[in-house]
């Protein structure tokens, strides 16, 4: 009989069969292994055992001499990384210890060795959770449907011991390397000084933030780089408008050309711009893609259904090809895989390109921001207000008991309208002339996340209420 690896939750590490038999079974491994990446409570659903065990698992299914290993500044981080590597070495693959780092460091790391990555953090996740995010070699996603599922079962099985020889553990320092890729992608050599402030939340731009920046025409007035797990000045999700207050009112007092936020593991950026106003994640993508087009003339640019109608319009004014997809990262990265789109943009501050092997970087989204302002001699609210020409609500989450029925609700009220179409690519979005709904369900939670956006403010706060009443039942269908 084969030895295997099971988890031992009693004494914290993983043994042969033969040794002990308790482990982790499947239905325990389908709490913490999620669509996109592994995500649960430290250490209830995810420990140092488990996490060994993914490393295992993930080295065997992807055959890897070699791996690279990235985490970020959460207290149970590091142990967990370690965990990964150890598990990774067992089956004999030489382990590259890369140390703290954003996600998009792993991406980088994985690209430009062209090796399989694996990243802990738990993104924006309170300091409760922790998580695993995993790349193949070149930075190719890992989703559920894309190799999860699969490591899902055999570290549900037991992991077989290795057959070849147990491989090497060895730090290196990957983030110098990863600043100056960057600013490879990006020509900043021509910007005007710029006052900038930089909001970490206590997450990793903190510490890739000054690296990056250095050597940049840039006053730097950093907000919570000290690096905390725990995040005790507001949560590191800048989707969330109250974590970004601190910013706007610092953007005001230091009169700076531009704020950026960033989320735990700095692999999304929001902006502010000089009059402490948040810029829609829509006008971002707007902006990015008529830079990526100037460069390449009819490239594909990516948009996911819930941004804003200005971006198609945009891409195709620059003479590229809008191609609309899903939200969720593996879908857009598969896409722009299938089309060799050079960049793509999502509405909750996820930024895609091509020369960044198809996948996020939110620093990277950062740089291009900075230097079309760098390079415009306006103020960034002059400079974005080409981009902005619709008014929308952001995303409005209600719980409902039955979504299916909740959504049908809304197809009967707006699709019987005259001029009005009607699509099914992720969930329902109903749109007419001047406006348009999505009603999409959650994977995980008894919620409907609402969309809508409109030519005008009036507009859309009209729509927006109607369909919130249809959907929390205060209106009549």
């Amino acid at each position: 009989m084969t030895d295997r690896f099971v988890l031992n939750r009693f004494t914290g590490g993983a043994q042969a069969s033969g040794r002990d038999t308790s482990g982790a079974t499947l239905s325990d491994l389908e709490q913490i292994f999620k669509p996109y990446d592994i995500r649960g409570v430290v250490p209830d659903q995810l420990d140092e055992a488990v996490a060994e065990q993914i490393g295992a698992g993930f080295a065997r299914l992807a055959n890897a001499d070699q791996l690279v290993v990235i985490h970020d500044m959460r207290p149970s981080s590091q142990p967990l990384a370690d965990a990964i590597a150890r598990g990774a070495a067992s089956q004999g693959a030489n382990v590259i210890s890369g140390g703290l780092g954003p996600t998009d460091l792993v991406y980088y790391a994985s690209g430009f060795l062209n090796v399989p990555g694996a990243m802990v953090t738990a993104s924006h996740n309170p300091a409760k959770y922790n998580g695993i995010k995993l790349c193949k070699a070149g930075a190719k996603p890992v989703g559920i449907e894309t190799g999860l599922a699969d490591l899902k079962r055999l570290v549900a099985a037991g992991v077989p011991r290795g057959d070849k020889p147990h491989g090497t553990i060895t730090s290196r320092d990957l983030l110098p390397g990863y600043a100056t890729y960057l600013k490879k992608l990006v020509d900043l050599s021509g910007i005007r000084p710029l006052k900038v402030v930089a909001d970490a939340g206590n997450g990793m731009a903190g510490h890739s933030v000054p690296t990056v920046f250095k050597g940049l025409p840039i006053d730097l007035i950093p907000l919570y780089f000290e690096l905390d797990g725990t995040f005790p000045n507001h949560e590191a999700n800048p989707i969330d408008p109250a974590n970004l207050r601190d910013l706007q009112e610092a953007v005001i007092v230091h009169q700076a050309d531009i704020g950026l936020a960033f989320d735990g593991d700095a692999d999304r950026c929001f902006v502010v711009d000089e009059k402490g106003q948040i810029v829609s994640p829509s006008v971002l993508t707007a902006l990015i893609a008529t830079r990526e087009l100037a460069h390449e003339p009819g490239a594909t640019i990516i948009h996911n259904l819930i941004t804003s109608r200005a971006v198609p319009e945009i891409i195709a004014e620059h003479d590229g090809v809008p191609v609309r997809t899903r939200v969720g990262h593996s879908f857009i990265k598969a896409k722009m895989a299938e089309t060799n789109a050079v960049f793509g943009g999502e509405h909750s501050g996820h930024f895609y390109f091509r020369d960044f092997w198809f996948a996020d970087s939110g620093m990277l989204a950062a740089l291009h921001t900075l230097a079309a302002l760098g390079t415009s001699g306006r103020p960034l609210s002059d400079l974005l207000a080409e981009y902005s020409r619709y008014t929308a609500s952001g995303e409005i989450n209600s719980e409902v008991r039955d979504q299916a029925a909740t959504t049908a609700k809304i197809r009967d009220a707006y699709a019987k309208d005259p001029g009005v179409t009607v699509d099914e690519l992720d969930g329902l979005t109903i749109a007419g002339d001047t406006w348009w709904v999505n009603v999409r369900p959650s994977n995980t939670e008894p919620l409907l996340r609402l969309n809508v956006e409109a030519a005008t403010p009036g507009q859309m706060a009209e729509i927006r209420d109607e369909a919130l009443g249809l959907i929390r039942g205060t209106t009549e269908g």
